[in-house]
Order: C-alpha cells, then sequence, then structure tokens
C-alpha cells in the first residue's frame, strides 16, 4: 500500500443478480451505534487481513514491523527491511504465530509496514498469505523488497507476483474452487492464481485514477466477485462482462464481506457499515483506530485495527 506514507494511511484507515447499484450521492451515514466489543487478539504488528480456518480459529495477517535494514529513503520517508512478518492464530483462549519470519517493510519506527496484507484458508485448512510489494516500477528491484509481491502456502511461493510481465502488487485473497483471487493495487485488478500457479487477469478496474487502488474483495451470494477501492467504490465483477459499480460515495474501502442475511459488511475509512440489500447503508460503529481487515462469524463482525502500528495492533469482535 506504499505508493506513498500518507497514501498507506489513507488506504489502511489500505444482492442478488441483477439488482440495481447502489447510488452514488448517497446521504452519510446515520449517527453511530455503539456496538459491544471485545478484543480476541492484541499485541500485533500492523494486523490486516482475517480468515476464518475449519475449527473457528482466526488467522491474522501481520505486515511486521521492518527490521534492521538495508534501508532507503523513498516519497514517503525512510523504510527498513526485515523478517518480522507474521500469520497469527487466535482462537481457543489463546494467540500464537504460525509462520514468522516473513518479508517486512516499514518505517525506523516499525510503523506504516508492508508485508503479509491478506490471509485466507483453504478447504483443507492451510492458511495462503500475500506479501506486499508497495512502491514504483523502480523499486521493484529493490533488494530490500526481496520475497515480496508474492502468493504463498507454507513458505511454498505459489506465485511470484512481482515477476510477472506487469508486476503485481498483491492486497488481498480469497480462496476458491479454482486457486485463489488476488487483488493488485499496482493494476487495480482483480487476479487468478490456479493451484499450479498459473496467473490470469480476470478483470480491471475502469476509471482508473492515482487514487483508485483496489484494496480488498469477497464472493457475493450470486456468485459475483465484489472488490473495494480506495476512492469509495465497490464493483460487482462477473468473470468474462465488463465490472460495474455497485455502490460508491463511501470514504474508502479497507475490506469487505458478506452475511448469510446478504448484507454487505464494509470497512469504510474508520467505520463498519452494513449495506443492506434495498440500499440502506447504516453504521455498525465507529471511531475504528486504523482498521486493516474484517471477517464475519455467525452474528459478530471481526476487525484488526492499528494496523499502521508496531506491537499495539488488536483484533476486535464486534456484535451485530
Amino acid at each position: 500500500m506504499f505508493r506513498s506514507r500518507q497514501a498507506v494511511v489513507v488506504a489502511v484507515l489500505g444482492l442478488v443478480s441483477g439488482a440495481s447499484p447502489m447510488r452514488a450521492a448517497e446521504p452519510e451515514p446515520a449517527a453511530p451505534v455503539h456496538a459491544r466489543m471485545e478484543v480476541v487478539a492484541r499485541g500485533l504488528d500492523g494486523p490486516r487481513g482475517l480468515a476464518f480456518g475449519p475449527r473457528g480459529e482466526l488467522y491474522i495477517a501481520e505486515g511486521g514491523r521492518g527490521g534492521p535494514g538495508p534501508c532507503r529513503a523513498e516519497a514517503g520517508g525512510r523504510v527498513c527491511s526485515g523478517r518480522s512478518g507474521a500469520i497469527t492464530v487466535a482462537g481457543f483462549g489463546r494467540q500464537w504465530r504460525v509462520e514468522a519470519g516473513l518479508p517486512s517493510l516499514a518505517s525506523p519506527a516499525g510503523a506504516y509496514a508492508l508485508g503479509p496484507s491478506d490471509v485466507t484458508v483453504t478447504a483443507e485448512g492451510d492458511p495462503v498469505h500475500t506479501v506486499r510489494l508497495g512502491g514504483g516500477p523502480a523499486l521493484r528491484s529493490a533488494p530490500e523488497r526481496a520475497g515480496m509481491a508474492q502468493l504463498n502456502r507454507h513458505g511454498a511461493v505459489l506465485a511470484d507476483l512481482g515477476a510477472q510481465e506487469t508486476p503485481a502488487d498483491p492486497v488481498a485473497v480469497l480462496a476458491t474452487g479454482q486457486g485463489y483471487l488476488v487483488v493488485d493495487a499496482a493494476g487495480d485488478a482483480l487476479i487468478r492464481v490456479g493451484r499450479r500457479g498459473r496467473v490470469q487477469t480476470i478483470a480491471t478496474l475502469p476509471q482508473r485514477t492515482s487514487a483508485t487502488e483496489a484494496t480488498s474483495v469477497a464472493e457475493g451470494p450470486d456468485g459475483a466477485y465484489y472488490v473495494g477501492e480506495r476512492a469509495g467504490r465497490i464493483w460487482r465483477i462477473e468473470p468474462g462482462r465488463a465490472p460495474r459499480v455497485y455502490a460508491s460515495g463511501l470514504r474508502g474501502v479497507v475490506d469487505l464481506a458478506w452475511s448469510p442475511s446478504g448484507d454487505l459488511y464494509v470497512l469504510d475509512g474508520t467505520a463498519l457499515l452494513r449495506l443492506g440489500r434495498r440500499g440502506t447503508r447504516t453504521v455498525v460503529t465507529a471511531g475504528l483506530t486504523a482498521p486493516g481487515g474484517l471477517a464475519l462469524r455467525g452474528r459478530d463482525a471481526y476487525v484488526s485495527t492499528c494496523a499502521t502500528c508496531s506491537g499495539t495492533g488488536t483484533v476486535l469482535r464486534i456484535r451485530l
């Protein structure tokens, strides 16, 4: 998410088929609802994407806190690399890291880290995670970015997206029956990575600007894919068809997830919203600190917070 450090702050802070898109000029959401919250994981380094495993355990992608270097000056300030990224599991009354020593790039203080950005869990119960690249084309070969822009499973590289003809910046991943869907923030595209590593572009978002930046993906109850972007839109994508705007006028989509009832929950800026099937827009809770990821389970939403922080990130359980 580091097109610049400022871009990272903005991006982190990043219904049925045939339904009409939500209007672009929707009214501002109603006053915040003070939802019941509980901390289920704490002491995290830049927590981002979330996913549940087959036994109800929660997987958390930690961007890390960088490391001792090498370091270099970039548009947003000085950054240093290290192996502090991780995949953490919370559940059964405890919290532990199932993968550690993953690539990370952050400020010297360990904030605003690039590294593991999202995690998904396969049908076999294996976690698969993305590692962000960030930066422009001139930075892609920098030594401190070694091991980044990849899709990994148990330490094995499923796809080196940084080595493609058009290098990608993978920010989100979703396991499917045909492999994995990856959101590319560099190309504002939805990519499919097959089980053997074949990379195919499913769709590229139209109306691209320097502030677009795709951030997230979820599969809807209609079988279509919904992709959020930092510019405040959500796109509905059916393979083989042009993407169309499903919702717009949002502050900046960080992550999204569908509920069994057919409502779309959206991390929008620092608020968690519920987008109803009839176009209603309700604030579940607001004032979240730099949220980085969203997952739903039962009647609860799980949100990672302080995604730009080192050592003080948490995951909240919010009663819906």
